[in-house]
Order: structure tokens, then C-alpha cells, then sequence
């Protein structure tokens, strides 16, 4: 599939600030001049420029421009954004990031996945437990459901590269909102098979429903992780 454009800007701009070209509290260019620079719209730069501030690369000051943040001492390689919107493999990295299938199934939503997901209890759902694995490591489990009827022809070959490529660039549909909730929890069976988590480990737990941008919820889902191996983070940003 091919990559989002503003992902490939995003990539060569944190190239150049991780690089120095553009060094700490300077300012960067405008978004038209990298519309031109890069032959896209000014709104795909603006994606762009949307996901190095959640990274934490740049920050925004109303009437004065973006401008780049430099280096965060807290920051570790597996921080990722609480109000991201894309894939663990974006994040991370395509090369580093592997999926196991732990669960995949088509069925009937309870009444509490009818609720969550908007739906009859006769539309079907797909049921997905996935071990995310970084560097070779394990990191991450998923539980997700979704309606069949929004992400049609899911496949085990999708389930190990990336659901969320597929739903933006194959199906072309597009993300609105996010409700997230974020806490502890004690390891399940899952966390202590699969994460090598101990019993008294405490496990990091995102809950959340995503919804596209006609309001209809694609995606209801719980992730977990191990207290020492992911953090999420967001940058805070007082423009005024």
C-alpha cells in the first residue's frame, strides 16, 4: 500500500530536526513554503505538522509560527501520543513492529459491543486479538472489535501488517474522534503468557471508541502493556 503523503512530509521534516537543519526554538518555514517544497496540498503539511507536535518535535504560538522543541529529557523510543490517530507500525516503524494473531473471528455483537459500536445485534463483528511485537519483543496486546460492514474483506495478511493503513488508504475512510480511557489494571492471563508479565506486575490499559467522520464508530478496543515497556504521553501547548 502506498505510504499517506503527509506521513512521508512528516518523516523528512523530523529527519531534518532530528539532523540539526532546523535547531531548537527556531522557526520553521511556513506551511506553504513546504506545500511547494514538497508538491502537496498546505493541508497535508498541516497533518504533518499536527503529528510532530503530538511527538513532541515542534509546538505552535498563534501569530508567531511553529517552531521546533528540541530535545525532551523524558522522552523514550516507545512514548506514544495518547490522541494519535495513526498505526503502531507509523509510530514506531514498519520494520520494527510485527503482529501475532492471537484470536480472529467473525460473530453477533453481545449487547454491550451493540451499545459500544452502534449496531443491530444481527451485524456481524470481527473479534481480534493481536500480540504487537517492537525490536522483537513483545509490547503490546490488542482487543478489537469492528463492524464488518465498515472494514469489509479484513484478512489475516491485514491483521499482520497494519488494520489502520488499510481503513485509511484502502478503504478510504477517515478518522474523526477518540474516547480514551487510560489506567492500571493486574495481569490477565494473556499479559502474564504473552508479555512475560509477573503477577504482581501493573499492566497500562487503553480502553477507547474510535468513530470516523460521519459519527459512525468503527472501532471499539483494549490495549495492554506491561507498567515498563510503553508510555503515553501528551503535549500540552498554551498558544495564547
Amino acid at each position: 500500500m502506498a505510504r499517506a503523503k503527509y506521513l512521508e512530509v512528516a518523516e523528512k521534516l523530523k529527519k531534518r530536526i532530528t539532523d540539526n537543519v532546523y535547531s531548537k526554538e527556531e522557526p520553521l518555514p511556513d506551511q506553504e513554503a513546504f506545500a511547494q517544497e514538497f508538491n502537496v496540498s498546505r493541508l497535508t503539511v498541516k497533518k504533518a505538522f499536527d503529528g510532530l507536535e503530538r511527538q513532541g518535535l515542534i509546538y505552535k504560538q498563534s501569530g508567531l509560527g511553529t517552531f521546533v522543541a528540541g530535545d525532551i529529557p523524558i522522552k523514550s523510543p516507545t512514548d506514544t501520543p495518547a490522541n494519535a490517530f495513526t498505526s503502531l507500525q507509523n509510530q514506531l516503524g514498519k520494520d520494527k513492529v510485527k503482529s501475532d494473531i492471537l484470536h480472529f473471528s467473525v460473530e453477533f455483537p453481545d449487547p454491550q459491543m451493540q451499545n459500544n459500536l452502534s449496531l443491530k445485534r444481527n451485524e456481524p463483528i470481527y473479534n481480534i486479538v493481536r500480540l504487537r511485537n517492537y525490536d522483537e519483543k513483545p509490547l503490546i496486546i490488542e482487543h478489537t472489535f469492528m463492524p464488518v460492514k465498515l472494514v469489509p474483506d479484513l484478512d489475516e495478511k491485514i491483521l499482520h501488517s497494519s488494520i489502520y493503513n488499510y481503513i485509511h488508504q484502502k478503504l478510504h475512510l477517515k478518522f474523526g474522534h477518540a474516547y480514551r480511557k487510560i489506567r492500571a489494571a493486574k495481569p490477565d492471563k494473556y499479559d502474564i503468557k504473552y508479555l512475560d508479565a509477573k503477577s504482581d506486575d501493573p499492566m497500562l490499559e487503553l480502553e477507547q471508541i474510535i468513530w470516523l467522520t460521519n459519527g459512525q464508530p468503527i472501532e471499539y478496543s483494549v490495549s495492554r502493556n506491561r507498567y515498563d515497556t510503553r508510555d503515553y504521553v501528551l503535549l500540552d501547548n498554551n498558544r495564547f
